[in-house]
Parts: C-alpha cells; structure tokens; sequence
C-alpha cells in the first residue's frame, strides 16, 4: 500500500465525512503565502501530506526559465528532500525519515496536477517517517517558515491516536501541538 493511500484511509475513513471532503478537494484553493498540511499518526508512522503554491517556495509560479530560477528550484526540492531537517518529530517517536515524494507540474515532479494552469503552479508532496513509537508524538517542530520566506500561514488537519486535530500556524510560530503536550 503506498503512503498515500495510507494516509488518506486511515485519516478519513469512518472518521470524516466523505462528502465534505469532496466539497474540499473541488473547491482546493489555491493561496499565496498559505500552506496546507493533512498529517497522520498511525502505527509506526507518521504521513504529511502538503499542498502549496509553488511561489511560496521559489518565488515563481511557472517552469523555471533562467539559470538563476533553475537553480532556486534545485535548491528547493533539496530542501524538501531533506524534510527531516524542516520537520522535526516529537523525539519521543523515535522517527527517521522514510521516502520523500514531490509533485510539481511546473518542476517536471510526479505526475501533473488536475487542473494547473500557467499562473497557478503548485508543489505538492508525501512526506513519511518510520517510528518505533509514532504513537508516541505530540509536537513537530515545524522550520518552514525559517526555510521559505513567502509562507505567512500554515494549516494542518491532523489524525492521531489522541484525535483529530485542525491547527492554524502563522509567522513565526514553530511548533505544532495537540493532544496532552
């Protein structure tokens, strides 16, 4: 079963609606300066879901033309490859990170998005850690807005054995908690 799928069946199934989600992902807004996290904390590990425009990341909402917007690219997608240096799980879990998938139209990442239009470029991505104690997790510490400096906001939906959890992040705040911590 791939981390995605995963993801979604165990964060929704039986424990939303489907209908609304539905409504959601139609209506999926795109947003500068706001990204969109779906986490989920199930066995032993720990699945981050992110939706964002693409200028939030590279300053750019198109196919890198210059060698400079090339580069910049090149140095955001090392970045996301590096998530553990941008999410830094509760240590209590025990996490190290596991397999790292980008989706970018835009950047020749994964497979297109549905319905992306010159202007209107996103970058997408699968972000999972392995555990030995995922249940174990209260708080991530969250270096996003350190590492990409057009992020204003960050909204996450979380699932975990404590509950489901809506969070709001706005500059600077780092960590994201729930639960009893």
């Amino acid at each position: 079963m791939n981390l995605q799928r995963l993801f979604w069946t165990f964060a929704f199934t039986g424990l939303v609606a489907a209908a609304p989600l539905a409504a959601m992902a139609q209506a999926r807004a795109h947003v500068h300066g706001q990204l969109k996290l779906d986490i989920a904390i199930e066995g032993p590990t720990v699945v981050i879901e992110m939706e964002s425009p693409l200028e939030n990341f590279v300053g750019f909402e198109h196919a890198p033309k210059t060698e400079a917007e090339k580069k910049i690219a090149g140095d955001v997608v090392a970045q996301l490859r590096a998530a553990d240096q941008l999410f830094k799980i509760d240590p209590a879990a025990n996490c190290k990170l596991g397999p790292v998938t980008l989706r970018s139209a835009a950047l020749g990442l994964g497979k297109a998005e549905t319905g992306a239009s010159e202007g209107h470029a996103d970058l997408d991505g699968t972000i999972a850690f392995n555990c030995t104690k995922a249940t174990e997790t209260k708080f991530i510490e969250l270096a996003l807005f350190s590492a990409f400096t057009g992020l204003r906001q960050i909204d996450v939906q979380l699932v975990s054995p404590d509950g489901q959890f809506k969070r709001t992040l706005k500059r600077p705040a780092t960590r994201l908690t729930w639960g009893g911590k």
